[in-house]
Parts: C-alpha cells; structure tokens; sequence
C-alpha cells in the first residue's frame, strides 16, 4: 500500500481541471484502496478554505464532494512539528505529515519543500505508479 500527502495545489488543480494530472491522482488516491491518503485538521482546513475562494469559482457542490470523500477514506494524524528549515513555512503542515506518515507528498511546488526522494510533482507520481 502507498501512503500519500496531497498539497492543496493538487486538489485545486484537480477540481479546476477535471481532466489533468493531478485530477487523475485526486480519483486514484480517493478511490483506490491500495493508496492511503494522510492529512492534519490543519491541512483539511486549508483544503476546505482555498476551494471555497470566490476566484476560483469551483461549485460547492464539487467543494463538498471533494472534502466529504476526504474525511471518509483518509487517515487524519497530528504530528510533531519538524526542526528542518522549509523554503516556504506555510507548507510545514504538509511535509511534517508526509514524514509521520511514511507517505509520499505530491505537489506542484517542489520549490517550497527541501530536496526529499520522498516529494513528488504530479508527474513524477504518476510514472511512480505506473512503473
């Protein structure tokens, strides 16, 4: 089984772009059994509020449907803050559950995380997965 981290970079996209990459990992990681999403009541907070910007314009239907699913097969940890310095503060609440977890975090902002084997960009998960 795979364990994943899903920066909110990834479900924007994935709910602005039915069709892209990080919509195809949004369904695969929500409806497969063989991936265990991780996340903090921190993290699902920053979810529930960034899909619910105005400017986005993403349905609350799709907004509901998205974090209805999350709270259902993901598994909600609280970890110890890390020591490491980050690139970008703000994305801490991400990699300290991705580290927790043993999970792989999937983001399109490499750039705000240090250099880890265990950080992915959506493309890198896919050809991950499908090797």
């Amino acid at each position: 089984m795979a364990n994943v981290v899903l920066d909110t970079n990834i479900i924007i996209s994935a709910a602005l772009s039915p069709q892209g990459t990080p919509a195809k990992i949004v369904d695969l990681v929500l409806d497969n059994e063989e991936i265990q999403l991780y996340y903090s009541v921190e993290i699902f907070a920053e979810y529930k509020r960034v899909l619910a910007y105005k400017r986005l314009n993403i349905k609350p239907e799709i907004q509901q449907k998205i974090l209805d699913k999350i709270s259902i097969i993901a598994v909600s940890i609280e970890p110890t803050p890390s020591a490491i310095p980050m690139p970008d503060e703000a994305d801490r609440i991400f990699y300290d559950v991705a580290l927790a977890s043993g999970a792989i975090l999937i983001t399109g902002n490499r750039k705000h995380f240090p250099d880890e084997p265990f950080i992915m960009t959506p493309a890198d998960f896919a050809q991950e997965i499908n090797n």
